[in-house]
């Protein structure tokens, strides 16, 4: 996909674009940054309560990374995916 049409694509896209590209090739450096991210999103689409639960368990990031495309969440993390996605555009 050219990478100025990734702006178009659902949130839910994005994330299912970027987090199985990144896992096809063990780039654990993007999903690290993706669950250091994540609270910080979480904060800005109004889940406080789940951002101090996700700091305290890495078990509940692992989790949220996998659904992070989904809502309020997918499309806070909107840029994190595009900015990706647009540095590997065979994904």
């Amino acid at each position: 996909m050219d990478v100025n049409g990734l702006e178009s694509l659902p949130a839910d896209e994005l994330h299912d674009r970027a987090v199985r590209y990144a896992v096809r090739h063990g780039d654990l450096g993007f999903l690290w940054d993706l669950l250091k991210v994540i609270p910080a999103a979480e904060a800005a689409s109004g889940h406080e309560t789940e951002t101090a639960n996700d700091l305290s368990r890495v078990s509940a990031l692992l989790s949220d990374a996998i659904a992070a495309g989904e809502g309020e969440l997918g499309e806070a993390l909107r840029p994190i995916y595009i900015e990706y996605l647009r540095k590997h555009p065979d994904a």
